[in-house]
């Protein structure tokens, strides 16, 4: 019985082995694009993945009992795709043909991420350079207080070693030139990155401007970069390095700035995108960055036009400008002494309620959802905290999720009865209303329901001094 057990385990992993052998050697017909996508979330957040691309979510991947998923595409075109679970997202790259397993830990995401199976070397290679990123990170105050010699002699030799380590792998996994485009901007952008944020972070850390010590070389790096490559728009190394190096032209400008605005400073970043950036579409689309967190800093009405008046005289993207409009209008409705528009929201009763009818003493909004359970629990500890400290605070908080008898469940088990629980029925009626762009995001009420700050983060060190302003 002992041999035939053997016997039986021997063979099913040889069927595996082989299995895995002839799936790696299998032969493609030309015209196949077909692909797949296997998965297997620990510690899921919530019930599915979304596979993206530019944005647009291609397909919902719905894990079973075993929070595994599978997907055939039947044709999947070679290139980079994001995967979602929220809050937490990540890249995946697919060659035509390519079989990919991947398992990730929601406690560690980044951190977890293993592929397996036919594609597996390039994209694992793509997590460990986004580790070492992630580890370098943790030391750069170190280097940001080095002298100009000091700094740039450890960077640069930080830079050979990854290059060299990026140059080896390369030659090993023989990867295509596609995938090449993003495994050298995620290796290079990082190292770019720190040489734009130097001199400012060594300005603010040390009170030293070393500006004047730079070689006349320093941002010779600037021109190995592409800025007009449409496959990087929604790539983050890309979009990341193109925001610090924004505001680091800004920085080393002589124009003198509104120290009380961004407004100033958000020109400048127009300006320079206008000229540094010549393909349309890549223009278009960093520039609608800029506008869209422009909008959502500076709420001076007056400046608001100004600058948008400039948005539109160097954007051809006549779609987009209608949503920044719809984003422009929106935060004028939430302009201070204007009450909360009225937004679907529904008791634990599932009946709808007016939140302009709840309010009767200063009160604080905030936002919360099962699908980031750890954030949920940090913002109702932190709205318990900023409540004992301020007892007269009504404090609501808004799930935004669609599972209401789920919702009810969660709050009669896990939350305090001290703060008031609603949800949104539709939460993009409730974005849109309201402009909730991050989850982070609350909104202080005064006692008669007219809007006191439409725009506080519930994390906020200084929360507590922003809020006793609300009468």
């Amino acid at each position: 019985m002992y041999s035939l057990k053997i016997n039986h385990l021997f063979l099913i992993q040889s069927i595996l082995v082989l299995t895995v052998l002839s799936s790696c050697s299998k032969k493609f017909d030309d015209e196949d694009y077909s692909a797949y996508f296997r998965g297997e979330i620990v510690n899921p957040t919530s019930n599915y993945v979304l596979f993206c691309k530019d944005e647009i979510v291609l397909d919902t991947l719905y894990l079973d009992e075993n929070n595994q998923f599978i997907k055939k595409f039947d044709s999947l075109t070679p290139g980079m795709y994001i995967y979602r679970h929220n809050p937490e997202y990540q890249y995946v790259f697919f060659e035509k043909n390519d079989s990919l397993n991947l398992r990730l830990n929601t406690r560690d995401f980044d951190h977890s991420i293993i592929y397996s199976g036919r594609g597996e070397q390039k994209n694992n290679f793509l997590m460990q350079l986004n580790t070492k990123n992630l580890v370098d990170r943790n030391k750069l105050y170190e280097y940001y207080d080095a002298s100009v010699p000091d700094f740039i002699r450890r960077t640069d030799s930080a830079h050979a070693a990854r290059t060299t380590f990026y140059l080896r792998n390369k030659a090993s996994i023989n990867w295509s030139p596609d995938f090449d485009l993003y495994a050298k901007t995620m290796l290079d952008l990082h190292f770019f990155s720190q040489r734009e944020i130097y001199p400012v972070a060594h300005l603010v850390r040390n009170n030293e401007d070393i500006r004047k010590d730079l070689p006349f070389d320093y941002y010779d790096f600037r021109k190995r970069i592409n800025f007009n490559n449409e496959k990087l728009i929604d790539f983050s190394s890309f979009t990341r390095y193109l925001g610090v190096m924004l505001s680091s032209e800004v920085e080393q400008t002589e124009i003198e700035f509104d120290s009380e605005t961004s407004f100033d400073k958000n020109i400048e970043k127009l300006n320079i995108i206008d000229t540094l950036i010549q393909n349309e579409k890549v223009k278009n689309t960093i520039l609608d960055k800029i506008a869209f967190i422009y909008l959502l800093d500076d709420q001076n009405i007056v400046n608001n036009e100004l600058f948008l008046n400039r948005y539109f005289e160097i954007s051809t993207d006549k779609n987009q400008h209608n949503e920044i409009l719809k984003i422009r209008n929106a935060i004028q409705n939430l302009k201070l002494e204007k009450r909360l528009p009225e937004a679907p929201l529904v008791d634990t009763n599932n009946k709808y309620v007016s939140i302009n009818n709840l309010i009767n003493k200063p009160t604080l909004i905030f936002f919360w959802t099962k699908n980031a359970i750890d954030h949920s629990d940090a913002s109702h500890r932190r709205a318990l905290l900023i409540a004992q400290q301020n007892p007269n605070l009504q404090i609501i908080a808004i799930s935004i999720d669609a599972d209401h008898i789920g919702w009810v469940n969660h709050i009669n088990n896990h939350r305090p009865n001290t703060i008031l629980e609603l949800r949104t029925t539709n939460f993009q009626t409730l974005k849109d209303l309201w402009i909730i762009n991050k989850i982070q995001r609350a909104i202080s009420l005064n006692s008669d329901g007219t809007i006191h700050n439409p725009f506080v983060n519930i994390f906020d060190t200084n929360i507590i001094e922003k809020l006793s302003t609300a009468n």
